[in-house]
């Protein structure tokens, strides 16, 4: 005797929208404009929604965060989708594996008991941005000019105990023969008038004593500053792209009307003319207070990287809506 199959669990448009996280106004655009469900519907007209849907509603929410289109999901089935989703999660992890590697931060040290600070475990921990790499490390000033330096690093970090012209004339040599992104200098005795000649050079120079934590975060704040003065696009080095879209473009996505039914397009917009307004005011700390440059260092840091985030949402809420943006 066969017993009668149980009905499939049925969900209604609200339900859906709590279980995926997607809002209801969303659903019945890609149902009625897409062909994205085909629901069930009861004599009273309410939609009813299997299980299958619930996956491809997952799916869809996934893939169009990831820069899909909806028309170019709704009609896929759930075999496509998610093979589709599983080539976009192997090129993610791809580009996180290369954006890794891309921040390690490369440096020749002088003088024994500096390099043993850069390479503890207590040191890297502090120093969040990047991956640290040691390429050369030097006894002393005399070593760095008899052996020239062997890898290519990014940073040249020295130890002297007096600045005088002997060691100057040793590092200007050593940075001239070695595309440097930037020398630092850490000493423990020295006269204003020779500190100010040696900063003159455009090497950032700090005397001791100094924490491991003041020594992380005078690295990273290099590099970010470093980033700040290429605006014009992004080095190697550069922690932080340059800004993809003027105030003008923005505040015309701002003020426009578009068929996505909520107002996204245009907060987004003006998120990031927010977000570049504050990275613009914390690049001209770093140039008016050196004091305070380790702190303004890291709120243009967290300020860029928040806009470069947004601006890659702007272009995916463009792509969506049809809008041509005009870049910087």
């Amino acid at each position: 005797m066969k017993h009668p199959q149980p009905d499939p669990l049925l969900y209604r448009i609200g339900a859906l929208s709590k279980l995926t996280g997607i809002p209801v106004t969303t659903l019945r655009v890609w149902e009625t404009r897409y062909g994205a469900f085909t629901p069930e519907k009861t004599s009273g007209r309410h939609r009813l929604y299997k299980e299958q849907d619930v996956l491809r509603a997952q799916l869809f929410k996934q893939l169009t965060a990831d820069g899909h289109a909806i028309s170019t999901l709704a009609n896929l089935d759930l075999t496509q989708l998610s093979a589709l989703r599983n080539e976009l999660r192997s090129a993610h992890m791809s580009r996180v594996q290369q954006q890794l590697d891309a921040q390690t931060v490369t440096m020749a040290v002088v003088g024994l008991g500096l390099a043993g600070r850069i390479e503890s475990t207590k040191f890297t921990l502090k120093f969040l941005s990047h991956a640290i790499k040691v390429s050369d490390v030097y006894t002393d000033l005399a070593e760095l000019a008899q052996k020239p330096l062997q890898g290519e690093p990014n940073i040249l970090l020295i130890k002297v105990h007096v600045l005088d012209d002997a060691a100057l004339s040793l590092v200007q040599t050593a940075s001239q023969q070695h595309p440097l992104l930037q020398v630092i200098v850490i000493y423990s005795y020295g006269m204003e008038v020779t500190l100010a000649l040696w900063r003159a050079q455009g090497w950032v120079v700090r005397r001791e004593p100094m924490s491991d934590e003041d020594l992380a975060e005078l690295v990273s704040s290099v590099l970010i500053v470093d980033a700040a003065r290429s605006m014009g696009g992004l080095a190697a080095s550069s922690l932080i792209p340059a800004r993809r879209y003027d105030d003008a473009v923005l505040a015309q996505v701002a003020g426009m009307s578009t068929s996505v039914l909520c107002a996204c397009p245009q907060h987004v917009a003006e998120l990031i003319l927010q977000l570049a307004s504050f990275e613009a005011y914390c690049h001209s700390c770093l140039s008016r207070n050196a004091n305070d440059a380790h702190l303004h260092a890291f709120l243009a840091s967290v300020s860029g990287s928040a806009r470069a985030l947004f601006e890659r949402a702007l272009e995916k809420v463009a792509e969506h809506e049809g809008i041509k943006l005009g870049g910087v």
